[in-house]
């Protein structure tokens, strides 16, 4: 058998969901227990005294003798257990009076009234004397018999809701109780609301609550009684305010919570409102992104107010359903019932008159469930009226927001909403607070308050470097903020904000006097009105990278004295129809435009700054461009870079820039160069770049280029170099480079101004002799080649202060390395081996920092 405990048990549910019960919950789950109580009572009761007494119907008498004696002619039904007499029947035959005692029943012995005889002994006359006489009327049937009829009766005239209804109560009530919590138990709903519990307790318990709530402009009446009590007993510099101080030694500080609740004497302690510790920001912060996941998971389905109506709805339904078929069997439970077994050949009787002894009590008790029911029906009835009278998967935080200072509060919907409208019948406190952490405001403010104490002056100062131009700079890198510490930092040249979403530029940035560099990396700043007027007076730099164009803050286009321009991002907007790009017109001293992009044309916004601009490069993803029509209208520009934008050909377009001094065609597809005769009317052109391209031969219309200064062919497949290459005697620099040239023409001697000389990663086998008189030469590289000898006259290379010899097939190198006064062990990049059979006097002269010449050559 089960006990009460383990039936009450069904009914239980967390401690923690209190919260989500409301008052006619509560009131059907004390209903639901006093229900059971009847059920079990009821139940128990049957089981241990529920009994049916029968008695046989005698027929009328036939005999006179019997109308005579009608007191003698019944049974005489209450013998002592005890107690036994021999008498004389009439035959003059002697029987034992029959006990009703369980050791004493002879079920063979017919039962017999007992009469005085005249030759009794004299015992036996003082025992009948003592004796009363005997009363009833005689039945013929043993206790055998009783036994049967009475459990024949039970079944037979006994209606069946006397005998069910306890179990009928027991099953309807576990039914009820089931239904009134399944929404807690049913697994896709018992997650969402043990999460949403977790969250809202720590909502309620987090200082962070107390502290934005504190500080809202409208308390409420009570609130403020409550505050000015519990500050009695504190301090009186201590105030709740948002604007004081930071806290002395004495002023209390809030460890956990800002409210403690007592059930005995409630103890309002006022928050310090300067700062968090560490633990509870932390806290806080995750509690807020715990809050936004949580939302976006639970409002996308209303599973827990369409399974809660549901419940409702059943047991409402299980309510009529009871009362209905209950009222019906109130008056079926009697306590007098006619059997007739039809057992006549087994007792003699046909007809049995039957007594039931729970009668009474299973009547009061189906009286006292209907009520019970009653009430539990009508609160039902009440609950579907709440759910219906209301959209109830809407839930606005109207009123929160009035009363704080977070009007941005966002309203909720489905499955939300629904829990917090049954918060709401706990206690509405709790929605208060959790409001809390549905405010973008907020989440900002304690972000604020926690990245200005973890930021101090001090570790801004520590993360100050130097960068290669020998400026103060400072990278800021996944901050939730800039902190305000930053712009105490006067003497910093370069800002380096990278991944902060929330990035605010205030006015005390105009203290940053030396500030001429800002790098916004995926972190659209916003500013105020005192800071944009500083940058657009003193910002000269400015690299902005994004994902979207539009992620570029509105005031960069308002920058009038900025330098320099560096866009890194997608600039195209969808299916590159158009360019997001603003227009740059008040970009009234930009020089400098550096984009990194995936253009398919060139954007028209750039001719806004054409008068003006010198240096234009566009470094694509890969993208081909194909639209370069606006490079012919920019007529100032001296420097232009179209770096892996996959040009097959030099783009005519170019060949108009005519105060073009260089060009930077790298990573192309270049093939072929056969327009490079154009280029001899861009007289200023000094510097030509094609490098990492795919061509094959350097056409002998270079020759005609005569002002370039520098040619750079490497990561091409060049074969061989053409004499007229050696006709450009301005060429100081000479790059061909990772190409498949074997030989070097002896023509090289031409170039007397030459400096550097890269000839790395080809097939050359033999140094001309011509090479060493270029004896200007500063650089020589000469690796991964198939040299066998190095000549002695590398001497002659007196300015030469690096040489790359590695990667060929040298045996040993010349001594005259020691004559050439300016290389240095650092700039000579040779495999150790061969340096080592460089005599010692050579060795120890490239050791040092200034190389003495040996006298007469060595």
């Amino acid at each position: 058998m089960f006990t009460l405990a383990e039936v009450a048990s069904l009914n239980d549910i967390q401690p923690t969901y209190r919260i989500l019960k409301p008052w006619w919950d509560v009131f059907m789950d004390y209903l639901a227990v006093v229900m059971l109580m009847v059920a079990i009572f009821a139940g128990t009761m049957q089981l241990t005294k529920d009994q049916v007494v029968c008695l046989p119907v005698l027929p009328a008498p036939v005999n006179s003798k019997a109308h005579a004696t009608p007191g003698n002619a019944d049974i005489t039904t209450n013998i002592p257990k005890t107690e036994s007499a021999t008498d004389q029947d009439q035959d003059g035959r002697m029987t034992n009076e029959i006990s009703f005692g369980a050791s004493a029943v002879t079920p063979d012995i017919p039962l017999r009234a007992t009469y005085p005889h005249a030759d009794s002994t004299a015992p036996n006359q003082e025992a009948k004397k003592e004796k009363k006489d005997p009363t009833g009327r005689k039945t013929n049937l043993d206790f055998q018999q009783y036994v049967f009829i009475n459990q024949m009766c039970y079944h037979l005239a006994l209606p069946w809701y006397s005998k069910y209804f306890p179990y009928l109560a027991l099953i309807h009530t576990i039914i009820l109780m089931v239904s009134s919590n399944f929404w807690f138990k049913y697994p896709k709903t018992c997650s969402k609301v043990e999460h949403f519990v977790s969250i809202l307790g720590k909502c309620f318990e987090s200082p962070w609550t107390t502290k934005a709530l504190s500080e809202t402009a409208c308390e409420d009446s009570e609130e403020n009684k409550q505050r000015i009590t519990g500050a009695q007993t504190l301090p009186k510099h201590v105030s709740t305010s948002s604007d004081e101080g930071s806290p002395s030694a004495s002023t209390p500080m809030i460890n956990k919570t800002g409210f403690k609740f007592s059930a005995e004497k409630p103890v309002i302690e006022v928050p310090s409102m300067t700062i968090l510790d560490k633990k509870d920001g932390e806290q806080a912060k995750a509690l807020f992104e715990k809050v936004r996941k949580f939302r976006a998971h639970v409002e996308d389905s209303d599973l827990i107010y369409k399974l809660y109506v549901v419940q409702t709805v059943i047991k409402t339904a299980k309510f009529i359903f009871i009362l209905c078929y209950t009222a019906n069997f109130v008056n079926a439970i009697s306590f007098e019932h006619v059997c007739k077994p039809k057992v006549e050949h087994l007792t003699g009787y046909e007809v049995f008159e039957c007594t039931h002894n729970m009668a009474y009590m299973l009547k009061k008790l189906l009286i006292s469930y209907i009520s019970i029911i009653c009430v539990y029906g009508f609160i039902c009835l009440y609950t579907l009226f709440w759910l219906f009278r209301i959209p109830l998967k809407e839930y606005s935080f109207e009123k929160v927001r009035e009363e704080s200072s977070f009007s941005d509060i966002p309203d909720v919907k489905n499955d939300f909403a629904f829990l917090l409208h049954m918060v709401d019948q706990y206690d509405q406190l709790y929605s208060k607070r959790f409001g809390v952490f549905l405010s973008e405001v907020s989440e900002n403010k304690l972000r604020e308050i926690s990245l200005n104490h973890e930021w101090t002056f001090e570790k801004l100062r520590q993360h100050v470097s130097r960068n290669a131009q020998d400026k103060q700079e400072l990278h800021l890198f996944m901050l939730s903020g800039v902190p305000d510490a930053v712009f105490d930092l006067t003497d910093l040249d370069v800002l380096k904000l990278e991944l902060i979403p929330e990035a605010k530029l205030p006015a005390k940035i105009s203290q940053m006097t030396n500030l001429q560099e800002l790098h916004l990396c995926h972190c659209p700043a916003k500013v105020e009105q005192t800071a944009f007027s500083f940058l657009r007076d003193h910002l000269r730099c400015l690299h902005v990278k994004f994902t979207d164009v539009a992620e570029i803050p509105a005031w960069v286009y308002l920058l009038k004295n900025l330098r320099e321009l560096y866009l890194i991002g997608n600039l195209n907007s969808e299916n590159n129809k158009m360019i997001g790009l603003e227009s740059l017109r008040e970009l009234r001293h930009l020089k400098i435009l550096h984009v990194k992009s995936n253009l398919t044309k060139v954007p028209s916004n750039i001719t806004d700054v054409a008068p003006h601009l010198t240096k234009l490069v566009i470094h694509n993803d890969g993208t081909k461009l194909l639209v370069l029509n606006s490079l012919k209208k920019m007529m100032n520009v001296a420097e232009l870079e179209l770096q892996n934008c996959e040009l097959e050909r030099i783009p005519h377009a170019i060949f108009s820039l005519s105060n073009l001094q260089e060009l930077d065609l790298k990573s192309n597809n270049i093939r072929t160069i056969e327009e490079i005769i154009s280029f001899q009317h861009l007289k200023r052109l000094t510097c030509l770049k094609l490098w990492h391209n795919k061509i094959v031969t350097i056409p002998p219309s270079i020759t005609h280029v005569k002002n370039l200064e520098s040619l750079y062919f490497s990561n091409n497949k060049l074969e061989s170099l053409p004499v007229a290459v050696f006709s450009l005697q301005k060429l100081r620099c000479l790059d061909v480079s990772y190409n498949n040239i074997s030989m070097i023409p002896i023509e090289i001697g031409l170039l007397q101004n030459l400096q550097h000389l890269h000839i790395t990663g080809n097939k050359v086998d033999v140094l001309p002799k011509q090479l060493f008189k270029c004896v200007k030469l500063r650089t020589l590289n000469l690796g991964q080649n198939c040299i066998t000898s190095l000549p002695e006259k590398i001497g002659q290379l007196s300015q030469l202060t690096q040489l790359e010899l590695k990667g060929n097939c040298l045996d040993r190198l010349p001594a005259q390395l020691g004559q050439c006064r300016l290389l240095k062990k650092s700039g000579l990049v040779v495999e150790d081996h061969l340096f080592d059979t460089l005599p010692l006097e050579v060795k120890e002269a490239l050791n040092q920092d200034i190389n003495i010449p040996f006298a007469n050559g060595i």
